[in-house]
């Protein structure tokens, strides 16, 4: 399969980097220091699930250079999804899929306006990973898992297809949802409650969830986002919180999110599509997000400042 993979951080480089040690024709799009580190000695995944290293890895930052592609791979940066869709403009043949690996939900939307429904799989992964150094990605904890389906939840060739080819892959676990919506927003609801309160508290989630009082703010986090969820017609279990949180207590407790370690470490974050987007799409289901809101007054300054702004 002919596999481009967008954003070659710590999902895009782990996930491109174990189809690419498959023997997948991957490409990674990449720029600067970590594209010509790649060029010059390969791609290096140090994993809690096996150290490997791809190389001679195929990578550039010049997307129409490849041609029409089987799939994409994106798992960029939220914020730079605007930018990417017009990168991935030339790459998108009549079969190409599109597997979006985002934190949030808004992107669904952008993808849809953007290419035909039919180009545009639901999907969502779970790992903790960044990028250690140019050519270096480090996977540090959270087992590897990725999920992926149609966006009317159908079968099809294609998603089968694909799960295969995952499956084959040592230390993956893959799924395909019943629901592949209700599915993300789970994921969603997870990220941006911890990714939320871990920046605000910059702590670590096991220091985060061992405190009553930023245990009680996650908690009200992640029922504000489950409300929001509801209101806008997904269907989630009665204990989905508690479920949640008893997933968050057997999380690896040195774990941060990556849009905390963005903040915390002076760069751009997805500040705007997590916590931002919990607020907005609250007030246009009418649904109240204060833990939300005080958050993201907090974390505001920090981001305008890593802007620039």
């Amino acid at each position: 399969m002919k596999i481009a993979v967008f954003g070659s951080g710590g999902v895009g480089g782990y996930f491109g980097g174990r189809l690419a040690l498959a023997g997948e024709d991957v490409t990674f799009i990449a720029r600067g220091a970590h594209l010509a580190a790649i060029n010059e000695s390969g791609l290096r995944v140090d994993s809690i699930g096996g150290d490997f290293i791809v190389h001679p890895a195929k990578a550039t930052d010049s997307p129409q250079s490849i041609g029409t592609v089987d799939l994409i791979i994106l798992a960029t940066k939220a914020w730079q999804l605007d930018s990417a869709i017009e990168q991935m403009k030339p790459l998108v043949g009549e079969n190409t899929m599109i597997l979006p690996l985002l934190n949030g939900m808004e992107h669904m939307d952008t993808l849809l306006s953007a290419f035909k429904r039919n180009h545009v799989l639901g999907g969502l992964c779970r790992i903790s990973s960044f990028v250690a150094a140019p050519r270096h990605i480090r996977h540090v904890g959270v087992p590897p898992f990725i999920a992926f389906g149609e966006l009317d939840n159908s079968k099809s060739a294609r998603v089968d297809s694909l799960r295969e080819m995952l499956t084959k892959i040592n230390g993956i676990t893959v799924d395909i949802p019943v629901d592949i919506n209700t599915a993300m927003w789970e994921k969603f609801i997870f990220i941006s409650g911890t990714s939320g309160v871990g920046a605000f508290t910059r702590r670590t989630i096991g220091e985060f969830r061992a405190n009553p009082k930023t245990r009680a703010m996650l908690v009200n986090a992640l029922e504000e986002t489950t409300a929001v969820a509801r209101a806008r017609g997904v269907l989630l279990a009665e204990s989905f919180v508690a479920d949640t949180m008893q997933r968050i207590d057997k999380t690896q407790p040195d774990v941060m999110a990556s849009m905390q370690k963005d903040m915390m470490e002076g760069r751009p974050s997805e500040l705007n599509e997590q916590t931002g987007a919990v607020i907005r799409m609250g007030r246009a289901v009418g649904v109240p997000t204060p833990t939300h809101e005080v958050i993201y007054a907090n974390l505001l300054p920090l981001e305008n400042k890593a802007r620039g702004l």
